[in-house]
């Protein structure tokens, strides 16, 4: 890489970082998207980047072996074992994938593989490779979020691997000081164990904006840039970059005082996000309601620890994922319920189940399609199955109901509405059991008869993340597409624009939970367009705040504005930073 060079990426989460670069170990099946078109899993700047684990397939068994299927299952029984112990000693999301993680090791579809294999006369290592091919294969083949999911695969694999020969399992590189450390892709129990004291900073060529690698950097609040593309192998261990999330870019051999400038503004502006401590408000006192999206009730008490006011988008579907089949009434009010007693005197937006595409359920009788992001998923799901569906309410309005909520809102919405016959009929369902009803603006349709669906139910929420990638015909989860699913782009903000205005000719409240939501600058955008709410995850909260409590809503308006008339991506970014950074 050229001295000077700077590469591009599209940053999410602010933050600048300066050090030498140092690689992980390469993943052993390799490989890398063919663009350099970097996504932004969190904001910031850094130093080298590394890859996952060392491949150990194809050496054979150890001799001397008993059993070889009493192996392989004490090998995977050591390596959950250790996996479970590294997750004891963290907390958050990290915790929570490295537990994930070590129930992998031990998941009975690929140990069945894996044992007919060996029964079969295979040995250990190809029974273990070949075990696991067919799942990654089967992931690859799916795409989207569960693609992401593959360096999981891989980082098991490898490590049962290491098991079998006596081996050590694989992690980082050792370094003396500061570093940003570049990979392919970095493990699950990888990234989960990275000291953001010594990794200032968070490069990978693969994943994705929902890798583990981006969920972990959010959480630890270290820059992180993902699907740079194989452009990254041009920067060379020991180079120094200078790595800015925010901008989205890495920039090789940068001028020092340059460099310096820009870490000394990033830590100021670090310590304001810090010292933030709410509530939601514009520097004129105009409130805006800061909520965490959540998965579970862990999530939910964790969020309740911070500065999020309530929750605004709690994804039912993430804690049924491993059921394989529907869970009773009382057994869902029981997982609703420590959601909603995290924050027993606040609002919680419960959305209903938004399986298909990326994220199917056993229980909901998928069937399997050659468009999922555009097929049966959301609500739609309830049009041949309505029980679901209200079973599901049944159980949301039965958490409701105990003891210890008292009169805070429960607001239910309905994912993937195209219609007003949809809103209509889902409304009808929640008003019968007490619940308030919404809907999520998440497709064009959506957004273009929003005053129609405000007339019948009482509130909506913008997600971002589809409504740019139906906006934009563009997969959300593609990296060489980044620049079109950015939700810095216009279209989408005029869609957004049209909704909010809808809301305020109706009084309906507006809320944004997608991605956006959670990026500092478009925040204040987002409230100059009339988003009364936002909701992001955990991490990001604070930093959303900070930036609003420093800008007067007529500045928000003006950003607004700006972005809105603007003609692509960038240049609305750059245009709605300039109204935000003026002195007032």
């Amino acid at each position: 890489m050229p001295e000077s060079t700077v590469l591009h990426a599209t940053g999410v989460v602010p933050g600048v970082a300066h050090a030498p670069v140092v690689w992980a170990r390469p993943l052993s099946d390799g490989g890398g998207p063919a663009s350099w078109s970097g996504i932004g899993g969190m904001a910031g700047a850094g130093g080298d980047v590394g890859a996952g684990p060392d491949s150990v397939a194809g050496t054979g068994p150890r001799t001397g072996s008993p059993d070889p299927v009493a192996r392989l299952n004490a090998a995977a029984e050591n390596v959950s074992e250790r996996l479970a112990g590294r997750s004891a000693e963290l907390t958050g999301s990290a915790a929570e994938v490295l537990m994930a993680t070590s129930s992998l090791a031990l998941d009975p579809g690929w140990r069945r593989v894996a044992t007919a294999a060996v029964r079969a006369g295979a040995d250990l290592d190809t029974a273990v490779v070949r075990s696991f091919d067919k799942f990654i294969d089967m992931l690859r083949a799916a795409g989207g979020v569960m693609a992401e999911r593959v360096p999981d695969l891989v980082d098991v694999r490898g490590r049962i691997l290491a098991e079998l020969h006596g081996r050590p399992e694989p992690g980082l590189p050792v370094v003396d000081g500061p570093a940003i450390l570049f990979a392919d892709d970095l493990a699950p129990a990888d990234a989960a164990t990275v000291d953001p004291e010594r990794f200032v900073g968070l490069v990978t060529s693969m994943g994705g904006p929902t890798s583990h690698t981006a969920i972990i950097a959010r959480q630890l609040g270290v820059p992180c840039l993902v699907a740079a593309g194989p452009e990254l192998h041009s920067v060379a261990a020991g180079t120094t970059v200078l790595v800015d999330g925010a901008a989205g870019t890495i920039t090789a051999e940068p001028d020092p005082d340059v460099a310096d400038t820009a870490v000394a503004e990033a830590h100021a502006a670090a310590r304001s996000i810090a010292a933030w401590q709410g509530p939601g408000r514009t520097a004129d006192g105009v409130p805006v309601e800061l909520l965490a999206n959540v998965g579970d009730g862990a999530a939910a008490r964790n969020a309740a620890d911070g500065v999020a006011e309530g929750i605004g988008l709690f994804r039912t579907e993430l804690s049924f994922l491993a059921s394989a089949s529907e869970p009773a009434v009382t057994d869902q009010a029981e997982v609703y319920g420590e959601v909603l007693h995290a924050f027993d005197d606040a609002k919680v937006v419960v959305r209903t189940l938004d399986a298909g595409s990326d994220k199917p359920l056993a229980f909901a009788a998928l069937t399997e399609e050659g468009n999922p992001a555009l097929g049966v998923r959301g609500l739609r799901i309830s049009r041949s199955n309505a029980g679901l569906l209200e079973r599901q309410l049944e159980a949301v309005a039965l958490a409701a109901e105990q003891p210890g909520r008292g009169d805070a809102p429960t607001w239910v919405m309905a994912p993937m509405v195209a219609t007003v016959e949809e809103a209509t009929w889902f409304a009808g369902l929640c008003r019968e059991r007490g619940l308030t009803p919404g809907v999520m603006i998440e497709t064009p349709a959506a957004a273009l008869m929003s005053e129609s669906l405000m007339a019948v139910v009482d509130f909506v929420s913008i997600g971002t993340n589809d409504l740019a990638q139906y906006t934009m015909a563009a997969d959300r989860l593609s990296p060489e597409l980044a620049y079109l699913t950015d939700p810095w782009q216009p279209a989408v903000l005029r869609l957004i624009d049209m909704t909010c205005r809808s809301g305020i000719a109706t009084g309906t409240p507006v809320g944004v939970c997608g991605e956006a939501a959670a990026d500092p600058e478009l925040a204040c955008v987002l409230v100059g367009l009339g988003a009364d709410s936002l909701s992001a995850a955990v991490a990001a909260l604070p930093g959303v705040g900070a930036r609003l409590s420093g800008v007067t809503m007529a500045q928000c308006r003006d950003a607004a504005r700006a972005a809105v008339g603007a003609t692509n991506a960038g240049v609305a970014r750059a245009a709605a930073r300039r109204v935000l950074d003026a002195k007032e």
